[in-house]
């Protein structure tokens, strides 16, 4: 039933996910030492949720189009969103427009001078903006794709209605097993972006991306450290990517762009030295700049074909 064998691990980390936070909420671990590791962990696979949410919406993992839906109902459930509704501010905004005023989600929206504010807010500079290019889109698909919209609906009740009933249950388990984990899970997927794209050249052909490359970092996030050969190929399955920009990418990029370590990556662009450089060293001037401007979906842009570009070869 899987297109890709791979993705036997993508259904493995969304059971270890429910499993996490059911054993959780028939216990109740008082332990701090177990229950900390506990909630620990859950915040990271409602995570690997949004990370799978994001291959999802650009490579299906199933053949069958029933399966793959009731799976978005699941990621949905995992990282604490309608997986359809990822698609307007993630495909059709930001990898359509990279770095330009009609990417709702591009990193010169965070302008705090102490760069670790950038990184720990820049969720909250971008919401705003996906929130209501998310509505405007959703009318234009309620007009022009009905089953599309009504599965991003399907998705949503199923969710609301299982937040609801959670919240009925215990609301004080609600808060620490189910909200405070999805909470992370967007930071975190939304956070990524301006680690994978600040202080790069959204003109250049290679350079508008940065990689993380390390093994370990890419096997827990189904290799979208990747990020380079992933705009370029967004319909590319992830078990392909570290081949293929081996082969495409690696010759051609900056060496800055190919980080082997995520978190020293982050120690040295938040901590120390802390400063906001572009991706060969330079201090990083931000552009003046007037709101996003409107993108309006066009005929084609539909959810039908979300991959937004071949896959090579």
């Amino acid at each position: 039933m899987l297109r890709y064998r791979a993705d036997i691990r993508t259904l493995l980390f969304v059971a270890i996910y429910f499993a996490l936070v059911t054993v959780q909420w028939v216990y109740s671990p008082s332990d701090l030492r177990l229950a900390i590791p506990l909630f620990v962990l859950t915040c990271f696979f409602s995570f690997f949720g949004a990370v799978a949410t994001h291959n999802t919406v650009h490579s299906p993992i199933f053949h069958q189009r029933w399966l793959n839906r009731l799976f978005q109902v699941a990621l949905t459930l995992t990282y604490g969103h309608p997986v359809s509704a990822y698609v307007p501010g993630h495909n059709l905004s930001h990898h359509k427009h990279t770095q330009t005023r009609r990417d709702v989600m591009r990193t010169t929206k965070a302008r705090f001078r102490w760069n670790l504010l950038n990184g720990l807010f820049f969720m909250s500079s971008v919401t705003k903006s996906i929130f209501f290019a998310d509505m405007r889109y959703f009318k234009a698909m309620f007009r022009r794709n009905r089953p599309w919209f009504h599965q991003m609906m399907f998705e949503a009740v199923v969710f609301v209605g299982t937040m609801a009933a959670l919240v009925a249950l215990d609301w004080k388990k609600f808060i620490i097993y189910v909200l405070l984990p999805h909470n992370y899970a967007a930071w975190g997927i939304i956070t990524m972006n301006f680690l994978q794209h600040d202080g790069c050249d959204q003109n250049s052909e290679y350079n508008h991306s940065r990689n993380f490359v390390g093994k370990v970092v890419n096997w827990f996030t189904y290799n979208n450290g990747f990020h380079s050969i992933h705009h370029k190929y967004p319909g590319l399955h992830w078990s392909l990517t570290p081949a293929a920009h081996a082969a495409e990418i690696a010759p051609h990029i900056h060496p800055n762009l190919d980080q082997k370590s995520l978190l020293v990556y982050i120690w040295k662009t938040f901590i120390w030295p802390g400063k906001r450089v572009t991706y060969d060293g330079k201090p990083l001037v931000l552009p003046d700049e007037g709101p996003d401007e409107e993108w309006i979906p066009g005929p084609k842009e539909t959810p039908d074909d979300v991959s937004l570009g071949a896959v090579p070869g």
